[in-house]
């Protein structure tokens, strides 16, 4: 019985289960100690994960409101927000691509997609935003995509450039040298966006703060953005200049950004649409309109 038993632990069969397994449970293990570290992943991965799992479980409700709200913007921005959520979390699952050698070009790829659709959808709030109340619906979608994807298409080329031809790793930090030109595209990415928050948040204590939406969650969110992106040039230009403090707080932000930016967007611009019925969402607009100022004798 025993040599029998042996025999049997031995097969072909039985030693490739046995070997899976331990790979898996290697690779696993890789992933939440080796590679950033457990803190660093779970941090990243599981709001990634709670926020589509939210977006699927609500999908049938959500797909209701919508089909009875016929909005061409919320839509398009509800379907645009679904499929970045999901090629997001696929990049917060996959951290350990960064640190193995072999999957450089596979987790560079994933990086640019996931940086440009995120990219994209915080544009087009952008440029949604800038037009204020002075478009109709499908006006403002169509000028806000075609300024997005213009936008967005110039950085796939340029990042694009960087990787592929000048083989420079952007988005690769483990045990690399320094590269002076990756951290100096970083600042001037991160420069721009600040820029653009900046002016924004100054036209709302400015004289010019009637074109733009009254609501304070959208003022709250260029607050937000604002400081995130602030930040994080901060950081791009230590890590530039060689400060181990630096590469620390990018990876901070770079966390931030990808575990909360989403549900932020959501939280700022789709779940009063899905949350409220129509007449309580006038309600509530008129409210916030009121308590900003906007029908005070003095604006008149």
């Amino acid at each position: 019985m025993g040599s029998r038993g042996l025999r049997q632990a031995s097969s072909p069969s039985n030693l490739t289960v046995v070997a899976v397994a331990v790979v898996g449970s290697r690779g696993l293990y890789f992933w939440l100690s080796e590679c950033h570290g457990l803190l660093h992943n779970l941090f990243l991965a599981l709001p990634s994960f709670i926020f589509a799992l939210y977006l699927a479980l609500h999908a049938k409700k959500s797909y209701s409101k919508l089909s009875k709200g016929r909005s061409s913007v919320m839509i398009a921005c509800y379907v645009s927000l679904c499929l970045v959520a999901l090629l997001n979390l696929a990049w917060c699952s996959l951290q350990a691509w960064e640190c193995s050698p072999g999957r450089a070009i596979a987790w560079n790829i994933i990086s640019l997609f996931t940086a440009s659709g995120m990219l994209f959808l915080e544009v087009s709030l952008i440029a949604f935003l800038l037009q204020g109340n002075l478009a109709t619906g499908l006006e403002a979608l169509t000028k806000s995509f075609a300024i997005s994807g213009i936008v967005v298409g110039i950085d796939i080329v340029l990042k694009a450039i960087y990787i592929f031809v000048l083989g420079i790793p952007l988005f690769i930090d483990i045990d690399e040298p320094k590269h002076s030109v990756k951290w100096n595209l970083w600042v001037l990415h991160k420069l721009v966006l600040t820029a653009v928050y900046g002016i924004i948040l100054f036209m709302y204590h400015s004289r010019w703060r009637e074109r733009l939406p009254a609501r304070p969650a959208f003022y709250h969110y260029i607050i937000i953005m604002f400081s995130w992106n602030a930040v994080a040039l901060f950081a791009c230009g230590l890590t530039g200049n060689g400060a181990g403090f630096g590469l620390w707080l990018n990876y901070v932000t770079t966390v931030c950004y990808h575990a909360f930016y989403l549900p932020l967007l959501y939280v700022t611009f789709l779940a009063d649409f899905f949350q409220e019925d129509d007449l309580q969402l006038e309600n509530v607009y008129y409210s916030e309109m009121k308590d900003a100022g906007f029908f005070d004798a003095d604006w008149e």
